[in-house]
């Protein structure tokens, strides 16, 4: 399989090497507009196979789209990222411009490919791609809900260990739905489990809380400590995607994917869980949110649809 990204940033960057130490992928294109900075990322990950052990070929590439001709899958990072004190959604105007252009450059070059989208705003970058593509929204994935969901087992595996429960990422199954926005992600505690056990038999509602509200600022925490995005746990998360778009795993994974009346809804990009496997989203499944996880949810959607309406001109 022959996979781009899109954007040899931090995050691009992390994508291609995950792929790369992952080795289901044949070849890794990395592309960017500045000079030299993807054929350097590129030769240092490449520089790595010896050591370990992996055959997938990483390539880096200065602006030239030809080369990622026949990719069956397309990860799109490419935009500016957030500084201190910004929200995701401060970057609509920049990078919807960023998003559109890059989508028509890798579709001329690969028309069947499947894409999976990084760059924030998210939810309103998926939108923007798929209704501007005009491609069928299988092939159409934004990656939050994965990213949000591992910020919420991390946190989660944290308070446990606190209280006595020693835990780990892997011990939590957790899941984050909603938009990928520091205010309306909705984190579903009622579904949350400690190797089988309900938190909620665990944890106090007031570290529950806690719990929750980091998991919103996750992002923004880093950026705050780091003075800019995140970047390990975003690539993973991307490199994750693609793995279970590879490999036909048929995974359940929370991600941002279009609406057509699933969970009362229409006309949306918004995370809810599905089934990854090798033609992208094969299937949306609905789950059942106490009441106070569906209030949350239509607030995540109302505010979702009010960042959609900032799109303006950038949707044709």
């Amino acid at each position: 399989m022959k996979v781009t990204v899109v954007g040899a940033g931090n995050v691009g960057a992390t994508v291609a090497n995950v792929l790369a130490t992952k080795a289901f992928a044949s070849e890794v294109v990395l592309i960017d507009i500045k000079e030299g900075l993807s054929e350097g990322k590129a030769m240092d990950i490449m520089q790595t196979a010896h050591m370990l052990n992996f055959d997938t070929k990483v390539t880096g590439v200065t602006n030239n789209y030809a080369a990622t001709a026949g990719s069956q899958v397309i990860v799109i990072t490419s935009g500016i990222p957030r500084k201190p004190g910004m929200s995701r959604e401060d970057l609509i105007g920049v990078n919807s411009g960023i998003v559109g252009g890059v989508m028509k450059s890798c579709l001329e070059y690969s028309p069947d490919a499947i894409f999976i989208i990084v760059s924030n705003p998210m939810d309103a970058m998926t939108y923007l791609a798929l209704k501007n593509s005009k491609l069928p929204k299988n092939r159409i994935i934004g990656q939050g809900g994965m990213l949000d969901s591992s910020r919420f087992r991390y946190f989660l595996a944290q308070a446990l260990t606190e209280a006595g429960y020693p835990a780990t990422p892997t011990d939590i199954d957790g899941m984050v739905v909603g938009g990928h926005s520091d205010k309306t992600m909705v984190p579903l505690v009622s579904i949350a489990t400690y190797r089988g056990i309900p938190v909620t038999q665990l944890l106090s509602a007031e570290k529950i809380q806690q719990v929750v509200e980091d998991t919103k600022v996750g992002g923004a925490t880093l950026t705050k400590l780091l003075g800019t995005s995140a970047w390990y746990a975003p690539g993973a998360a991307a490199a994750a995607l693609v793995e279970a778009i590879a490999l036909d795993a048929k995974k359940l994974i929370p991600c941002c994917v279009y609406l057509e009346g699933e969970y009362g809804e229409d006309d949306l990009c918004i995370g809810v869980p599905v089934i990854l496997g090798k033609d992208g989203v094969e299937k949306i499944v609905e789950v059942q949110f106490s009441e106070d996880e569906k209030a949350k949810f239509a607030e995540s959607v109302a505010a979702a649809r009010e960042t959609n309406s900032k799109l303006g001109d950038a949707l044709k």
